[in-house]
């Protein structure tokens, strides 16, 4: 009895003491973005511990005692806000506020520091509430782990891996599988070899957000088998700051360094020579077998030489400097802008082996020892300008992107299956540079006071060059450290001008937007309906000159200072140089997409969600090439292909529990070739090897499924396990076809019969603290891709194909990648992040083989990075890195299932190592 009598009078006093608070409660929004929830923002009683940080959805509760109050609103980069709240016992009042984020207000010029809004945390969010399947990461995730540029970045996002030269490989699939965005507009590459912008020429100072799309919507382009990237350039920030960094990479800097003798300079330290070395005017636009006069040589090649300069290579070097602000007005309209200019330097040095197979033989077609010395440079500028009014929103990107490379190569021992002279030296002088200048513009516009209806509208035109000006070989006899014995004629002397410009590049964007009834749940069904295209026009010559003898002569002279000889000899008439490009030197190609869609989103009760839609593809391809026997001036050969591609998506989300996702997502797709795979031009180097691209390429048609469980433990931590298939009819590879006899080899490219995928992914992202409360400062991120594949090949007596089937060209059957995160402080204002970075690819088809001859295999890559960031003071931060810490050994290999007994002593084809790179960045934010 006194139990009983003690419970229900423990019961009464909870009640009445119940009674006596009172309860707050509400939805912060952001004001900047269409008064979207803002999540984990800070609502907070004013002079008290009392507070809540909001959830997925914006909302928060308080419950507090009877009394007036000061209710605080905060978020990272926002302005602070404050309001009067008076409390009753037993009732609830509403308090919902906007927070936008924070700039000058030019009515009193009161300068609000402002601070990116890319978190982690918040892009987590994003991640959980999107129904695609899409993955982000943002300025300060990429600060944290010593990220310098875009494509680095990319790589910390589960299933992609970077491989040296050759871009950006989701799940396992190689560049011309995925596709570039930038602030939604469709965007060329700078480079006819690949399908999008090397995106190391990206710092990430001029970006916000990067979002990886790895399954297929509707407004986005139907080039899609691996992933759509989109760059969100940054915008908002207000900020000046000014950075410079140096870098050190063993056997790389430090060391002796062959530099061309034109790039050994004041012009050439900025990149600058490829005007000096430009095809000499005596030519003409038109190849007509000209023959140059010792006198014309001369005017042409006044500023270039074959001279090469033995020099030492210093540090690696850059700055940056970034400047932005916000402008607020009375009528709360914002406006800002942004500038940005970067620029880098870099020496690179790669020694190792460099060898071909022969054909059905078994002995090596070429064996050398391969020595690059390559000095490249990077520069980039940045303008926008946004302004962002009650009704509509409108900005402007303009950015200019610049990338030169100066490089000497040599290859030592024999070429052609001419093992009885190992000393042949092919020495290559070879300059690349590209220019990419891409000019936006893009906004929003609210047709109604609701924002139910909207409308999207964006375009953009695009330049771009990429040039191998005077690409040159020397060959002869190697017969001391200094010197070579040659005489003319052969591959001697030759002289390249490769040349592709992109006469244009258009794009645009129209979409429309039907916000309907919000249901109870606070969610909307929408409806996007929507037009894009873009029209692609380039073109591309490439003209040969040869050194060609009038009289015999042989003899030796020193490798680097072989100008004056050659010259001399032209003086006496010894050789001559004259144009001997063909009627095929010569391409052009235009491509024209429009593109139309549907995209509605339904939300169904809480938890499930589902977006789905139809794009509607209409290309045309035009190429106009002359074959090798045409004559110069004959009409151009013309193949046109049209296609017509219906391209249906569905993507599916169903929350199982508040932090519990399933997804799902199906969709077709197309793949389109990279420029230079499918135009007729024959690339060649001394060595014997060529690459031609195939216009007779189709494209590939893909078919995509994928399923996703997601748990977010926290607003820090995910776990994700996911499942995904494709089916690829008519997969483009790229194919080694072994040379016969010492023909040397050729590289071209061609579509399969067809290729299955399937594979899983895991990502988890996970605070120590779970484990050991003394590990509540460090953090673990791990992500693995594991993927099967199968091509089916038209096999048979005509087939170069060695099998029936076989895996697919550039897939990787795993790829890890991880990090762990420690963060402390030395002192309140001095806050650190150490990382280390992990990653790792399994074997893939660099080529496929055929006739005999196994695949070439690109093996393995342990990649390892610590980094170090550390804010010294309010206004200065230093970040210290360590790259490629264990420095593996870089290798492409014949694999061992040949149809003939290999009888050299190693199958390495290729092999180098990177170093290890140190590198001290500091920056000063004014």
């Amino acid at each position: 009895m006194k139990i009983k009598l003690l419970l229900i009078t423990i019961l009464c006093y909870t009640f009445s003491f119940a009674q006596t608070k009172g309860t707050i409660k509400g939805t912060v929004t952001d004001k900047d973005a269409n008064n979207i929830p803002l999540a984990f923002a800070n609502a907070v009683i004013k002079g008290t511990t009392t507070g809540v940080t909001t959830d997925e959805k914006g909302e928060y509760v308080i419950s507090i005692a009877p009394g007036n109050y000061i209710l605080q609103f905060s978020f990272i980069g926002y302005e602070n806000a404050e309001v009067p709240v008076t409390v009753v016992a037993g009732e609830t009042v509403i308090v919902n506020k906007e927070l936008g984020s924070g700039g000058y207000k030019l009515e009193d010029v009161v300068v609000q520091k402002s601070v990116s809004r890319e978190k982690e945390t918040a892009l987590l969010l994003d991640q959980k509430k999107a129904v695609e399947i899409k993955q982000s990461i943002g300025a300060q995730e990429m600060s944290r782990k010593g990220i310098s540029d875009v494509e680095e970045g990319l790589t910390k996002i589960t299933g992609i891996t970077k491989v040296e030269s050759r871009g950006l490989f989701v799940r396992g699939l190689e560049d011309r599988y995925n596709y570039l965005l930038i602030n939604d507009l469709q965007a060329p590459s700078n480079s006819p070899y690949k399908k999008i912008i090397p995106l190391d020429l990206f710092p990430t100072d001029i970006v916000g957000v990067l979002s990886v799309y790895k399954t297929f919507n509707p407004n986005i382009s139907g080039d899609f088998a691996g992933a759509t990237v989109n760059i969100e350039t940054i915008q908002s920030k207000s900020i000046t700051k000014f950075s410079v960094g140096a870098g050190y990479t063993t056997n790389n800097n430090g060391e002796d360094f062959l530099i061309s003798s034109d790039a050994n300079s004041t012009k050439g330290f900025f990149g600058m020579v490829g005007k000096d070395r430009e095809l000499p005017s005596a030519f003409g636009s038109v190849p007509a077998a000209v023959r140059l006069s010792p006198e014309q040589y001369q005017e042409g090649y006044a500023q270039n030489s074959w001279n090469v300069d033995n020099s030492s290579s210093p540090i690696n070097t850059s700055v940056g400097v970034l400047h932005a602000e916000r402008f607020k007005f009375k009528n709360d309209n914002t406006l800002n802008y942004t500038l940005s200019l970067n620029g880098e330097n870099k020496f690179v040095i790669r020694k190792g082996a460099d060898r071909t197979i022969l054909q059905g033989l078994g002995n090596y077609d070429n064996n050398f020892y391969k020595e690059e010395y390559k000095y490249q440079t990077n520069a980039s500028a940045l303008i926008g300008l946004k302004y962002k009014a009650k009704w509509f929103d409108l900005s402007s990107t303009t950015f200019y992107l610049r990338s030169t490379e100066s490089k000497i190569q040599d290859q030592l021992g024999y070429s052609n299956n001419q093992s009885t002279n190992p000393n042949i030296l092919i020495r290559l002088n070879q300059f690349d540079q590209s220019d990419y200048l891409n000019s936006q513009l893009y906004g929003n516009l609210k047709l109604t006071s609701d924002s139910k209806h909207t409308i999207k509208a964006g375009g953009s035109f695009v330049k771009t060059s990429y040039q191998q000006p005077d690409r040159k070989f020397i060959i002869g006899e190697k017969v001391s450290e200094t010197e070579i014995n040659t005489s003319y004629g052969g591959n001697h002397l030759n002289r390249q001008y490769l040349d592709v410009k992109g006469n244009y590049f258009v794009s645009g964007l129209l979409e429309y937007n039907y916000k309907m009834k919000e249901k109870e749940n606070g969610k909307s069904n929408k409806l996007s309906v929507g037009y894009n295209m873009y029209r692609n026009d380039l073109s591309s010559t490439y003209r040969i000159l040869a050194g060609v003898r009038n009289l015999n002569k042989n003899y030796t002279a020193p490798i680097n200072t072989l100008d004056q000889y050659i010259v001399d000899d032209i003086n006496n008439g010894i050789i001559f140089f004259r144009e001997e490009s063909n009627a095929d030197y010569k391409v052009k190609l235009n491509q024209f997409v429009n593109a139309g869609y549907v995209n509605a989103f339904f939300s169904f009760g809480e938890n499930f969600e589902i977006n789905g839609g139809v794009r509607v593809e209409n290309s045309s391809r035009t190429l106009k090439f002359r074959n090798f026997g045409d004559g110069i001036t004959d009409p151009y050969r013309k193949k046109t292909d049209d296609e017509l591609d219906i391209l249906p998506s569905i993507n599916a989300k169903y929350a199982l529990k508040d932090n519990l996702n399933l997804r799902f997502s199906g969709s077709k797709t197309i793949t389109r070739p990279v420029t230079m795979e499918v135009l007729p031009i024959t690339y060649i180097s001394a060595d014997g090897q060529s690459e031609v691209g195939n216009p007779l390429l189709k494209n590939s048609e893909n078919y995509n499924a994928d399923l996703k469980l997601e748990f977010f433990a926290t607003n820090k931590e995910l776990f994700a396990i996911g499942v995904f298939g494709k089916k690829l009819n008519n997969p483009i590879e790229k194919v080694f076809i072994a040379g016969a006899g010492g023909s040397g080899s050729l590289t071209t490219y061609r579509n399969s019969k067809e290729a299955i995928l399937f594979g899983a992914e895991i990502e988890m992202l996970l605070q120590l603290s779970r484990i050991n409360k003394n590990l509540e400062n460090f953090s673990f991120g791990f992500n693995t891709s594991l993927l099967k594949t199968d091509v089916k090949v038209d096999f048979g007596n005509t087939s170069l194909e060695n099998e029936p089937s076989r895996a697919l060209q550039g897939a990787s059957s795993w790829i890890i990648n991880s990090d762990l995160k420690y963060e402390f402080e030395f002192a309140k204002d001095m806050k650190n992040t150490v990382s280390l970075v992990y990653g790792v690819y399994g074997d893939r088809i660099f080529a496929v083989g055929g006739s005999g001859v196994d695949h070439i295999y690109e093996k393995p890559f342990n990649k390892l990075d610590f980094v170090w960031s550390s804010k010294l003071s309010e206004h200065i931060d230093v970040k210290f890195a360590v790259d490629n810490i264990l420095n593996p050994e870089y290798k492409l290999e014949l694999g061992d299932n040949n149809r003939f007994e290999l009888l050299e002593p190693s199958n390495i084809l290729e092999n180098y190592k990177r170093g290890v790179g140190y590198s001290l960045n500091l920056s000063y934010t004014f």
